[in-house]
């Protein structure tokens, strides 16, 4: 049985939870990568309502949550729900309808690009970024860039789990960066 979501969980309680239900795919999407499956913490609703509400704590006011594609959606959603700020999706190139900017960035195995739409945020909004993994740090920094770009103010990035021995901080200086589980 997992814990029930309470007020301030330790940040090791919560990064025990995710190690317990986050498991490793081991090649995959190619050879070499260990995919990190977050789909055992989100069909176990009392530890997904303690992640998120780990994800939401300690940013202050917050007027934007921007999910990065596409596992970024399912834990940014309900943290801006949690926090009763607006959720703005980050998405691959050609998915938005609307005017965009677009970012490219590298990933641990490859490249790729990212966008928001041009309106998404206010000048001067607080945004705060979730993503499921932090790995080289290339989403999570093309992300942050794109947020700047449209006027707001990065207020912090928070992820589930942070890989560091893909150094992925090293792209975020000055950027308040938080993981519920760091290895």
């Amino acid at each position: 049985m997992q814990p029930e979501p309470q007020g301030e969980s330790a940040p090791e309680d919560y990064g025990s939870l995710v190690k317990s239900l986050v498991r490793d795919v081991p090649d995959y999407p190619e050879p070499g990568v260990v995919f990190k499956d977050i789909t055992p913490l989100l069909a176990d609703g009392r530890a997904f309502a303690t992640v998120v509400e780990g994800l939401s704590a300690g940013y202050g006011p917050v007027d934007k949550v921007a999910g990065i594609e596409a596992r970024g959606f399912i834990l940014a959603a309900p943290v801006a729900c949690n926090i009763g700020a607006g959720f703005v999706p980050v998405r691959k190139q050609g998915k938005l309808p609307s005017a965009t900017f677009t970012q490219e960035y590298e990933l641990e195995y490859g490249r790729a690009t990212i966008e928001v739409h041009q309106d998404a945020f206010e000048p001067g909004d607080r945004v705060l970024v979730v993503d499921d993994v932090l790995a080289t740090g290339g989403t999570a920094r093309a992300t942050a860039d794109l947020v700047i770009r449209a006027g707001a103010q990065v207020a912090g990035i928070v992820v589930l789990l942070e890989l560091s021995f893909l150094n992925g901080r090293a792209k975020l200086p000055g950027i308040d960066v938080r993981a519920l589980l760091t290895v």
